[in-house]
């Protein structure tokens, strides 16, 4: 499957799982939010990947447990913002964040210029508007700061995706991968990560103790942490083995470009002026990313 019709599954679980996340927020904090979905996700993951049963060395264990924690400190900084601040403009404030990555790696002018399009492209979509407040100080700053992590995330991601895949222990060592090359590797580093994140943020769970009360709510926080985290960054890993860092920063811009559509299409939100024209931003900074002569591909760059 194409990178952005993956993008597309990932923008379309990520937007319905906020929207389940905030209507949490009049009973939980933000931050026990973030920290109950990154659990959620840990939990099946570890159901799923079972990584204790992979050997790790030093390095890459490493390396994992620090995407983990960059990984659980976006969460929570982000839902910080997004409790002070509209969606769409939390959004188009930490896409800085994949924009600084496609400036410093961005190998070629046209990856370098699809950012720049894209950027306009998010900011348009977003309609920005910030009426300076306390809340919304304290939100700009989260989501400052969830864009300086974001931008670890895509670097760390990408490690994690394309690196090494683990020997399952007490096997042969005869050069044949115990896990899937394309998706196993990354979901088995995901699943470790999102445990040492949640392990890291672990004093956020003195605030959770409705949800072990309340089984509705638990089950909207499981929803939150698979729409959420388990599919989106899921997906991601994949895309992170296929593309390269400047080109997955720039298809980050199909999140928000995804959301506008369903709108369109589900509820009859029709994008309108600017917004029409942000969307076609989007798209082109997509088609600058495909080499020339070719159509945008999962394996466009390496």
């Amino acid at each position: 499957m194409p990178a952005p019709a993956l993008f597309v599954v990932s923008g379309l679980t990520q937007y319905l799982g906020a929207a389940v996340a905030v209507r949490l927020f009049d009973v939980l904090a933000a931050p026990v939010v973030a920290w109950l979905r990154i659990v959620g996700a840990a939990l099946v993951l570890l159901a799923w990947q079972r990584p204790w049963r992979h050997r790790w060395d030093r390095r890459r264990l490493l390396t994992t447990a620090a995407f983990g924690v960059v990984l659980a400190a976006m969460n929570v900084s982000f839902y910080i913002a997004i409790s002070r601040l509209p969606l769409g403009t939390a959004v188009a404030v930490e896409f800085i964040g994949p924009v600084a990555v496609a400036a410093v790696t961005g190998r070629s002018v046209r990856e370098r210029w699809a950012i720049v399009v894209a950027f306009a492209g998010v900011l348009l979509l977003a309609g920005v508007s910030l009426q300076l407040g306390p809340d919304a100080v304290v939100g700009l700053v989260a989501i400052l700061v969830a864009a300086g992590f974001w931008a670890g995330y895509i670097v760390l991601g990408r490690v994690v995706a394309r690196g090494a895949t683990p020997v399952a222990a007490g096997a042969q060592d005869d050069g044949v991968p115990q896990v899937d090359a394309q998706t196993g590797g990354g979901l088995v580093g995901l699943a470790l990560a999102m445990s040492v994140g949640a392990l890291v943020f672990s004093p956020l769970a003195a605030g959770a103790g409705p949800v072990l009360h309340d089984g509705r709510l638990a089950i909207a926080v499981a929803a939150v942490a698979v729409l959420s985290s388990v599919v989106p960054y899921g997906v991601e890993q994949v895309v992170m083995r296929r593309v390269s860092a400047a080109t997955f920063a720039v298809l980050l811009a199909i999140l928000p470009a995804s959301a506008a559509v369903v709108g369109a299409v589900v509820l009859r939100q029709w994008p309108h002026g600017l917004e029409i024209v942000g969307l076609a931003l989007v798209t082109g900074a997509i088609v600058l990313t495909a080499p020339p002569g070719r159509s945008p591909s999962p394996r466009g760059r390496r």
